[in-house]
């Protein structure tokens, strides 16, 4: 939780999805930033994501309802073409 705080206090436009528990992972809530940007851990369960959420006064989704942001992909996207790996950045 200490990482998703820090995250998304140093970024602007913060959302918060939370992605369910499925056979193969635990509860995790993905934060995107304005930009694109984001990050993903591993949460207890959806109250404990909807709890960090109000903390940090982001909205927060549910992700298999509203799906994830374009400027997610986008960001990804960008990262591929300068030649970094898609997905998160190491912080």
């Amino acid at each position: 939780m200490a990482h998703l705080e820090q995250w998304a206090r140093a970024r602007r436009g913060v959302e918060a999805f939370v992605e369910p528990r499925t056979a193969v992972t635990e509860t995790t809530v993905l934060l995107v930033a304005s930009t694109g940007e984001w990050t993903r851990r591993r949460v207890p369960d959806p109250r404990a994501a909807a709890d960090l959420a109000k903390r940090l006064a982001i909205p927060v989704y549910d992700a298999n309802v509203v799906g994830y942001p374009a400027r997610m992909r986008q960001w990804n996207e960008r990262q591929k073409q300068e030649g970094r790996p898609a997905g998160e950045r190491p912080s």
